[in-house]
């Protein structure tokens, strides 16, 4: 069995800590490497390398850090199906959409090369008598980033890529459920240029984490993952004085007005709400069709298309729909949450709990389940299930269709699908939720805009990649310099003012 590492001052290092973590094959359940989970020790060494490598790096021409992002694009597209398999073999992906995985993380590095333009600060001339004024951005220093197992190779480059272009060091501690990709990530950035100890990667659980937001040269922290860590590390971070933004869970409506065009509803529904076995926060989980004549022809719609979905491991070929979710104990919430759904009153119009895999018996498979007549008070609505469950929640009027997606405490994504553009206009402009989709079911942002929830689906002021990760990895110093002509006699005790 293969045991991994960390990735330290440019070099894999083992364990020492005595702890594993086993990662699985999700096709299979056998357990095919174990990661190391570091101790409080080992998160101290990598920061101490960390901490002696940023200045240097920080004080390197912005335009020549930027040149080691455009090599690490190049070796990102040469290696993209090593990747892609890499990452399907952990995380059970098909090698398509991880390679997705792969590439909108790539795209986010693209964006981080024009760090030289997006790292300019301002100035004043003469903003008083021979007095000039500028601010500069500059690094933090040691920053990190806590990422989730459902996208390992698009949120860790969504954190280090503009965390290192500005100029800071970058210490990830990636999912111990898929860590490869990371370790190939940090391998393939220092081919590219990066110095020793600028980009490490520490495998852990909890006590790498607490290490990490407890470790006083640490200045800022990333996270993506569930609410309730998310507010963990949130509340705990910022007492210790760091910079933090944490992204938690989602519960993404899609609302589908009577006339919309009801074979595009369908399909978008069937992408967003089963791609990756639902394992994506901009899932759409809730499908909200307003009137019951809406509804009836959805429903019509989506049945004959769910149960025609190919469920199967990522060795299949391309043409499987979606895998197995990530661990065994995934599968168990799913299926409980499902069995929750029935309990509560709800109508299962698709019953994939009997789903099995021949050959693949002890894989972690989940079939494509639908309910209808879902009601706000169950559990599947109120509660992020993370697997491939579609929702149906029937609205009589638009107005009570909006107010679903307002009323839930999460705020990720939300979409409608719609002829009307005066009601498309009117819900991407009152909908409180942070990415807003118009006849498009997965809202994410294009690499040069933010990315990021309102509600319960964020902590912290500032969205993921765009501006605001230059705005997050750097902080603003502000001079105010005056040189006189000649030599001036005696001290000024009052405030200066403008004259």
């Amino acid at each position: 069995m293969q045991e991994l590492t960390h990735y330290l001052n440019g070099t894999h290092v083992k364990g020492t800590s005595g702890r594993f973590a086993d990662v699985y094959n999700p096709a299979t359940g056998e357990v095919q490497a174990k990661a190391p989970l570091a101790s409080a020790d080992e998160v101290a060494q990598a920061v101490a390398y960390a901490e002696a490598a940023q200045p240097a790096w920080a004080a390197t021409n912005p335009q020549r850090r930027a040149r080691v992002l455009m090599k690490f694009v190049d070796l990102l597209n040469s290696d993209m199906d090593k990747l892609a398999e890499a990452l399907s073999r952990e995380h059970g992906k098909t090698l398509p959409d991880a390679a997705g995985d792969v590439q909108r993380g790539l795209e986010v590095v693209e964006y981080c090369i024009g760090a030289p333009q997006m790292l300019k600060g301002e100035f004043t001339d003469s903003a008083g008598p021979g007095i000039d004024m500028y601010s500069m951005k500059q690094a933090l220093g040691v920053t990190a980033g806590i990422t989730p197992f459902n996208f390992p190779a698009m949120i860790p480059m969504w954190m280090f890529a503009p965390a290192i272009a500005c100029g800071n060091a970058f210490i990830l501690k990636p999912s111990e459920r898929d860590p490869s990709v990371p370790l190939m990530l940090a391998e393939l950035m220092e081919e590219a240029g990066l110095p020793k100890g600028i980009l490490q990667v520490v495998n852990g659980d909890k006590e790498a984490v607490d290490a990490i937001l407890d470790h006083d040269v640490i200045q800022s922290i990333g996270f993506v993952g569930s609410t309730p860590i998310a507010e963990y590390i949130y509340g705990r971070g910022c007492s210790n004085g760091k910079r933090v933004q944490c992204f938690g869970g989602a519960k993404n409506h899609m609302i589908i007005m009577p006339d919309a065009d009801m074979d595009q509803a369908a399909d978008a529904l069937i992408g967003a709400g089963y791609g990756a076995a639902g394992e994506r926060c901009m899932a759409i989980s809730v499908a909200v069709p307003v009137g019951d004549e809406t509804a009836d022809r959805l429903i019509e719609k989506l049945v004959p298309r769910i149960e025609a979905l190919k469920v199967g491991p990522y060795t299949s070929g391309n043409d499987v729909d979606y895998g197995p979710v990530v661990t065994a104990a995934a599968k168990q919430n799913i299926l409980g949450l499902i069995q929750s759904g029935v309990d509560q009153g709800a109508t299962l119009v698709v019953d994939g709990r009997d789903f099995s895999l021949q050959g693949y018996e002890d894989g972690f498979f989940v079939g494509p389940h639908l309910f209808d007549n879902v009601t706000p008070e169950m559990d599947i609505y109120r509660k992020e299930i993370f697997g491939p469950v579609l929702s149906t929640v029937r609205a009589q009027s638009y107005e009570e269709a909006v107010g679903l997606a307002m009323d839930h405490e999460y705020g990720n994504g939300t979409a409608i699908f719609t002829r009307d553009g005066d009601a498309a206009r009117d819900f991407a402009n009152r909908i409180n939720v942070g990415m807003v989709g118009i006849n498009v079911p997965i809202p994410v942002p294009l690499a040069y805009h933010t990315f990021g929830g309102w509600k319960k689906s964020v902590f912290g002021d500032l969205n993921q990649h765009g501006p605001d990760a230059f705005k997050f990895y750097t902080r603003t110093k502000t001079v105010t310099a005056r040189w006189p002509s000649g030599i001036k006699e005696g001290g000024e005790f009052s405030i200066p003012v403008m004259e």
